[in-house]
């Protein structure tokens, strides 16, 4: 069972990423750019992932992941239940959203010092 204080350091520690609060939600940005978000109630979390890939994955296991709201469908997003993921699939899921907002020298830049993976 994830829980966010298991992708909170994670996501802080990663480049450019910062921690923002708008309307009582916790986000993660790099920029402008939101790539992980929590529900007030820290049970979805919300993150990128590529938008033609999305409906396969939420059809591959739809208790633990779900479309975003109709507004947001627009954006490359996904919503995961995080009671039902697992820690360390969590935080894979944030460096994979992270990866897809930051520049690839970054990305290789993390490969080269974490080559275990984010969990």
């Amino acid at each position: 069972m994830a829980r966010i204080e298991d992708v909170l350091p994670l996501a802080t520690e990663l480049e450019r990423s910062y921690p923002v609060h708008v309307r009582g939600r916790l986000k993660f940005r790099v920029g402008q750019i939101v790539y992980v978000a929590f529900s007030r109630d820290e049970s979805v979390m919300g993150f990128a992932f590529p938008r033609e890939e999305r409906a396969a994955l939420v059809e591959s296991d739809p208790r633990r992941f779900s479309m975003p709201s109709v507004s947001d469908l627009r954006f490359n997003w996904v919503h995961a239940n995080l009671p039902v993921l697992d820690p360390t699939e969590a935080r894979e899921l944030v460096v994979d959203a992270w990866r897809m907002v930051v520049p690839q020298k970054l990305t290789r830049a993390y490969d080269l010092t974490h080559p275990e993976g984010p969990g």
